[in-house]
């Protein structure tokens, strides 16, 4: 970015004056959204392919794997509240890295590098659930809510679209009474 430009004589001619996300921005997206994003990529880093990360000992970070076809590319991009940083892995004329070089393997170790020393002695953030998101336990096979006491998981919706414990996301939604799996494997 540009901070600012002056002539020979050293006369300002132009001083940037960027806007800051969260002071007086114009919001990008619904705060929901950004919440619940955050929080399936907090998924990635503590479950998923990217949960290498949690050697960094914080709770904060988020992130995603990435690999292109026949490992051409590789990446990991995550970030925390006060900082992004994308590690990419890859050849300048593009050809395959070879079959283990994913981004977990390849980029995901060179991001946590960079991230164990930029974040060192920065204290953690929570997220703050914003208001219109619910917490509901729900069971991961079906998408149902499950009643009081039952076990399940954590996850959150938009109020307005809290899961009922009759019927789950996926049965109806298509008709046929399909399993989850099967309505997953018809859209990807």
């Amino acid at each position: 970015m540009i901070d600012r430009i002056v002539d020979a004589r050293g006369t300002l001619l132009a001083q940037a004056k960027p806007r800051r996300a969260g002071d007086d921005a114009e919001r990008a997206i619904d705060g929901r959204n950004a919440f619940i994003m955050t929080s399936l990529m907090r998924d990635v880093v503590r479950f998923g392919t990217g949960a290498r990360a949690m050697q960094l000992k914080r709770q904060d970070l988020a992130g995603k794997t990435g690999t292109t076809n026949d490992q051409v590319d590789a990446w990991f991009t995550g970030f925390n509240p006060g900082l992004v940083a994308v590690a990419w892995i890859g050849f300048d004329q593009p050809r395959s890295m070879g079959g283990a070089e994913t981004g977990a393997q390849a980029a995901l170790p060179v991001w946590m590098a960079y991230m164990g020393k930029a974040l060192k002695g920065v204290p953690e953030e929570d997220m703050a659930v914003p208001e219109g998101v619910a917490t509901v336990k729900i069971n991961p096979q079906s998408g149902r809510r499950v009643p009081d006491g039952s076990e399940g998981i954590l996850e959150y919706f938009y109020q307005e679209n809290i899961p009922t414990e009759q019927a789950g996301f996926f049965e109806g939604f298509f008709g046929g009474g399909k399993s989850a799996e099967e309505v997953k494997d018809q859209m990807f």
